[in-house]
């Protein structure tokens, strides 16, 4: 009876807590094509649609099993024609300098698709309709531009990183990114850092900052000025005007940031209970008595490009091993595929590697797929290509889950190497799953982290007491510079005015002028000695 009186009054609240929330109307902006970015911004999505609220998705995918009386999507389905089985082939960027990606994405991926958005006609006539929304929520992906349709909308702006916490989201919130321990998105380093890992790291980052505000971010407001012509916000009061920033991120994925308050984690949001399996997956895997290796390269990038000699390598590996393989290729057929290797275009992947025989995940170090493995308990062997795969993966080899191969150097040796050692080393599976028991050790989990957020902002107006003060610094209030240009001078001055004190001093002793006569008499003997 005394359990049943503690229940009662916990069951009110929460049902109170339920029924509190009203439904509220909200516009997702998912511009990139690449799936993996698509699949975390439609986890936010999903995530606000479970809580009760009405969801409009601008994007080129649709979302599947959504409940059609509070979702609609604004479909861009010719985003999609490029990026197919016949899409392009990113391993060319591998021997790219990360500064070149760093431009291609400020200045082809992010406003082609920005463009590409705000004049696609399904776009064009939702911002002619005159509808309004609670909040919009936008990719953070070289994307500035967009932020204007929340002011269009009359929502509340909140972004979204697909990727880990970066300068694009960290200089909207004011979160501090000090480059003495967190490194930069595209560097392959870890958080703890040589002197010239520092300072490449420090150099990086200062290029990066100086180029996406002198010169990406004016291109951005001429953007903002065309497409936003009765805009009553300025670009830069747009970019102030953030409410909260997501990141595809957990601490116990990654290293710990110093956040600012309206900087939330949701890393893994995506995730959802495992579903079953399509029969003839599910019968491969179990049917397999020495369990199950699954490859993937990620969605952006195609396996069927794989050079040649790369793909016969792991075709060859693959044939001399006794577990079997589950290949993400996106041809219909593979060239001498072995006999225990299993081929599809598409794989649902967080299922796969939610199975108890799944034993290894050969992958290219994305973020969405790291994160569905380590969820998992499931270690790696990682190929990375560009971006932030090479961050991943330097951490993925720190922490003890993974091995990293180049893949410049990838061969049967390296392939089978790096397979053979993290099968037969338990320490790779056991730190994999540590990981996994400290990440869903979550008071709410990244789903109900996220609703939370964004109805604390909608219920309280945008929420202005979250916001840091710094984001309204100048480069030289934030870093303290004109302090310390003042302390340096004080110092200065401090220091000339002791030197001339102690010179008046010493004079006024008369040790000054008796240096000087003595120094005086000692002239005058010698040029008597002289005339002698």
């Amino acid at each position: 009876m005394y359990g049943l009186k503690v229940l009662l009054p916990v069951a009110l609240l929460v049902a109170l807590l339920a029924g509190g929330t009203e439904a509220s109307r909200i516009l997702g902006i998912l511009p990139s094509v690449g799936r993996s970015h698509y699949i975390i911004g439609a986890g936010l999505m999903k995530a606000l649609l479970d809580a009760g609220h009405e969801v409009t998705i601008v994007s080129p995918y649709p979302m599947k099993g959504a409940p059609p009386d509070r979702h609609r999507d604004i479909l861009m389905p010719e985003f999609t024609e490029a990026h197919g089985v016949s899409g392009p082939d990113l391993f060319e960027y591998k021997n790219a300098p990360n500064l070149v990606v760093l431009y291609l994405v400020y200045n082809e991926f992010g406003p082609m698709s920005s463009e590409g958005l705000l004049q696609h006609p399904n776009v064009v006539q939702l911002m002619e309709s005159g509808e309004k929304f609670d909040a919009v929520i936008v990719e953070s992906f070289a994307s500035e531009v967009l932020y204007g349709l929340a002011e269009h909308f009359g929502g509340q702006l909140i972004v979204f990183s697909p990727f880990g916490a970066s300068m694009w989201t960290n200089e909207l919130v004011g979160t501090p990114y000090p480059y003495s321990y967190i490194p930069h998105t595209f560097l392959s380093y870890t958080n703890e850092m040589s002197f010239w890992q520092r300072f490449s790291n420090a150099l990086v980052a200062h290029l990066d900052k100086f180029y996406y505000r002198n010169v990406f971010l004016p291109k951005q407001e001429q953007l903002y000025r065309r497409y936003f012509p009765e805009a009553k916000l300025t670009f830069q009061e747009t970019l102030d005007s953030v409410r909260l920033a997501f990141v595809n991120q957990h601490f116990t994925l990654s290293y710990p940031h110093p956040y600012a308050p309206n900087h939330i984690e949701i890393g893994g949001i995506q995730i959802q209970p495992p579903k079953e399996l399509p029969e003839d997956l599910h019968k491969y895997i179990e049917s397999s008595p020495h369990g199950v290796i699954y490859f993937s390269m990620g969605s952006m990038l195609k396996g069927r490009n794989f050079p040649e000699e790369k793909r016969a390598a792991f075709v060859n590996v693959f044939r001399g091993l006794k577990e079997n393989v589950i290949w993400k290729y996106e041809n219909e057929s593979l060239p001498n595929r072995p006999k225990n290797v299993l081929i599809r275009s598409w794989m649902p992947q967080s299922d796969i590697l939610a199975h108890p025989k799944v034993k290894l995940f050969i992958t290219h170090g994305g973020l969405l797929g790291t994160t569905e493995g380590l969820y998992n308990g499931v270690p790696m062997v990682g190929i990375p290509i560009y971006g932030d795969q090479e961050l991943n993966l330097a951490r993925a080899e720190k922490a003890g889950y993974g091995v990293k191969l180049d893949y410049e150097t990838l061969s049967e040796e390296t392939i089978s190497a790096a397979i053979g050692r993290v099968l037969s080393d338990p320490s790779y599976a056991k730190n994999a799953q540590t990981i996994s028991r400290r990440y869903r050790d979550q008071p709410l989990g990244p789903a109900k982290t996220a609703v939370y957020w964004v109805e604390y902002v909608i219920r309280h107006g945008g929420a202005p007491q979250l916001q840091s003060p710094s984001v309204k610094l100048s480069f030289i209030e934030y870093n303290l510079l004109d302090v310390y240009a003042v302390m340096a001078l004080i110092a200065l001055s401090a220091l000339i005015g002791s030197f001339a004190l102690v010179k008046v001093t010493l004079k006024r002793l008369g040790l000054v002028k008796g240096a000087k006569s003595a120094a005086g008499r000692g002239g005058g003997a010698q040029e008597r000695k002289k005339t002698k």
